[in-house]
Protein backbone atom coordinates (compact mmCIF):
# COMPACT_ATOMS: atom_id res chain seq x y z
CA UNK A 1 0.00 0.00 0.00
CA UNK A 2 2.73 1.94 0.85
CA UNK A 3 4.01 1.62 -2.40
CA UNK A 4 0.78 2.73 -4.24
CA UNK A 5 0.37 5.70 -2.37
CA UNK A 6 4.42 6.37 -3.35
CA UNK A 7 3.88 5.70 -6.81
CA UNK A 8 0.95 8.06 -7.22
CA UNK A 9 2.57 10.83 -5.51
CA UNK A 10 6.02 10.59 -7.18
CA UNK A 11 3.98 10.80 -10.04
CA UNK A 12 1.77 13.72 -9.48
CA UNK A 13 5.49 15.52 -8.84
CA UNK A 14 6.54 14.58 -12.05
CA UNK A 15 3.52 15.80 -13.98
CA UNK A 16 3.35 19.08 -12.62
CA UNK A 17 7.97 19.15 -12.93
CA UNK A 18 7.00 18.59 -16.86
CA UNK A 19 4.22 20.76 -17.14
CA UNK A 20 6.03 23.63 -15.21
CA UNK A 21 9.10 23.32 -17.83
CA UNK A 22 6.73 22.87 -20.86
CA UNK A 23 5.36 26.10 -19.91
CA UNK A 24 8.44 28.52 -19.13
CA UNK A 25 9.44 26.97 -22.46
CA UNK A 26 6.56 28.21 -23.78
CA UNK A 27 6.24 31.38 -22.00
CA UNK A 28 9.59 31.93 -23.24
CA UNK A 29 9.11 31.62 -26.80
CA UNK A 30 5.82 33.97 -26.86
CA UNK A 31 7.51 36.50 -24.94
CA UNK A 32 10.32 36.77 -27.55
CA UNK A 33 8.48 36.56 -30.43
CA UNK A 34 6.28 39.50 -29.16
CA UNK A 35 8.25 42.14 -30.49
CA UNK A 36 6.74 45.55 -32.20
CA UNK A 37 6.17 45.23 -35.25
CA UNK A 38 6.87 48.05 -37.21
CA UNK A 39 9.94 50.30 -35.12
CA UNK A 40 9.41 54.16 -36.43
CA UNK A 41 12.67 55.41 -38.03
CA UNK A 42 13.92 58.96 -37.07
CA UNK A 43 12.91 59.87 -40.89
CA UNK A 44 9.67 58.74 -40.33
CA UNK A 45 8.77 60.80 -36.95
CA UNK A 46 10.52 63.78 -39.20
CA UNK A 47 7.91 63.10 -41.66
CA UNK A 48 4.98 62.98 -39.31
CA UNK A 49 6.25 66.11 -37.79
CA UNK A 50 6.27 67.83 -41.12
CA UNK A 51 3.17 66.40 -42.07
CA UNK A 52 1.53 68.09 -38.54
CA UNK A 53 3.20 71.20 -39.21
CA UNK A 54 1.40 71.30 -42.60
CA UNK A 55 -1.81 70.40 -41.18
CA UNK A 56 -1.69 73.24 -38.53
CA UNK A 57 -0.84 75.61 -41.28
CA UNK A 58 2.66 76.77 -40.05
CA UNK A 59 4.03 75.52 -43.51
CA UNK A 60 2.49 75.86 -47.32
CA UNK A 61 2.22 72.95 -49.63
CA UNK A 62 5.44 73.97 -51.20
CA UNK A 63 7.33 74.24 -48.08
CA UNK A 64 6.22 70.77 -47.61
CA UNK A 65 7.52 69.03 -50.28
CA UNK A 66 10.95 70.97 -50.49
CA UNK A 67 11.16 69.07 -46.79
CA UNK A 68 9.78 66.06 -48.04
CA UNK A 69 11.92 65.53 -50.20
CA UNK A 70 14.94 66.31 -48.28
CA UNK A 71 14.03 63.52 -45.79
CA UNK A 72 13.17 61.17 -48.59
CA UNK A 73 16.60 61.97 -50.40
CA UNK A 74 18.79 62.56 -47.43
CA UNK A 75 20.11 65.86 -47.84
Amino acid sequence: MMWSFGGWFGALWMVLFWGAILWGIVWIARSAGSRPEQVTTSRDRALDILEARFARGEIDALELEERRSDLLTGR
